[in-house]
């Protein structure tokens, strides 16, 4: 099957064209007229699955390994080493990043992963009602991911009852939120200070904890599509001790 077909499939369910400005989607290694057998999905790009996946394959991420541009391929170092090891197989890849939180990554994990019901998207921002102490959310949370730890900010409301979420790395959106508490990742500490004067709890998860869904939405619906389709679970770079 011709790599283009595929693309203009995913392009329906998550049309390329609402990535955000500043986002690489789309196809970023081989040729729309490729024949391809075989499809890997997965959140990242790593050396493991490139060594183990076939010649002649497809990859299907969430971020892209190229943002922004590269003087050359050559060397050691990440993402040229990684570039270079797909072209010497003739593996294509295609990332779905920005487009794939607006269509459905988000609206997955707040509902079928945390159980919560939608009462408004905006763009990135998803928000419920949720009525629960900020102890309780914690240990929702926590229990829902299986988490040992989490980062978080207490504003000291009595109960949160409006949360939004986004996954990924949401820092850059709070002054946007309306809500008594935001649940994302990778906030950093002059956004932690801000949130906490301006009476906005947060809820850290980090960043790979509330995206590692990506392979297992996206692989239903490649069911109609004659190829083998193969989940690979990315590693989180992080470790916790």
């Amino acid at each position: 099957m011709k790599i283009k077909e595929i693309y203009d499939y995913l392009n329906t369910i998550s049309p390329f064209e609402t990535q955000s400005s500043w986002d690489n989607s789309g196809l970023l290694l081989g040729d729309f007229n490729q024949e391809i057998e075989k499809i890997y999905i997965a959140l990242d790009v790593d050396i493991n699955l490139i060594e183990n996946a076939s010649k002649n394959s497809l990859f299907i991420v969430h971020h892209p390994l190229i943002f922004k541009g590269l003087k050359n391929l050559n060397g050691e170092f990440y993402p040229q080493k990684l570039l270079t090891k797909m072209i010497q197989k003739d593996i294509a890849l295609i990332a779905m990043h920005t487009n794939f939180d607006l269509s459905h990554l988000n609206a997955y994990f707040v509902s079928d992963i945390l159980g919560f019901k939608i009462k408004e998207q905006k763009d990135f921002l998803i928000y419920c009602d949720v009525n629960l102490s900020f102890n309780d959310l914690i240990s929702h949370v926590k229990h829902t991911l299986n988490l040992d730890y989490i980062r978080v900010v207490d504003a000291h409301y009595e109960k949160i009852n409006s949360l939004a979420i986004c996954t990924g790395s949401g820092g850059d959106l709070i002054s946007s939120v309306k809500a008594d508490c935001f649940l994302s990742g990778d906030f950093k500490y002059h956004q932690a200070l801000e949130s906490y004067y301006n009476k906005l709890s947060l809820i850290d998860i980090g960043h790979y904890e509330s995206e590692l869904y990506f392979g297992e939405i996206l692989a239903k619906y490649l069911q109609n599509f004659h190829l083998e389709v193969i989940i690979s679970v990315s590693k989180n770079p992080f470790q916790y001790f």
